[in-house]
């Protein structure tokens, strides 16, 4: 018995899934994912464990393991980027000016780079 082909439809994202699925903290959401990732790249890099960047950073062990784990409870904005310093990174943050959100489904506005 021959199935049915289905047709997909492809639409493009905005490069932030958060926004995609209509979350109301779209953008803290994706900020602190682009922040974990350059944190993990840095342990990755090193080859280091959770417990040699606490002994690296003076920053809870537990901390880095939530960060691998993408659980940011208890992970502000703020630490992530004393963590980064601690790392020896520095971030530069470019902003870019958006229009106001249209009423269409598909928002395709710019979102803050790092």
């Amino acid at each position: 018995m021959k199935e049915k082909e289905e047709k997909l439809e492809i639409m493009r994202g905005s490069g932030n899934i958060f926004r995609d699925f209509g979350h109301p903290d779209a953008e803290l959401r994706h900020l602190k994912c682009q922040l974990a990732a350059e944190i993990i790249g840095v342990l990755d890099d090193n080859n280091w464990s959770v417990r040699h960047a606490q002994k690296e950073t003076g920053f809870d062990a537990g901390d880095f393991s939530r960060i691998r784990n993408a659980d940011f409870r208890g992970i502000t904005l703020d630490k992530m980027v004393r963590m980064l310093e601690k790392l020896n990174l520095r971030m530069k943050p470019m902003f870019e000016k958006i229009p106001r959100r249209s009423k269409r489904k598909t928002n395709k506005d710019a979102h803050v780079l790092v």
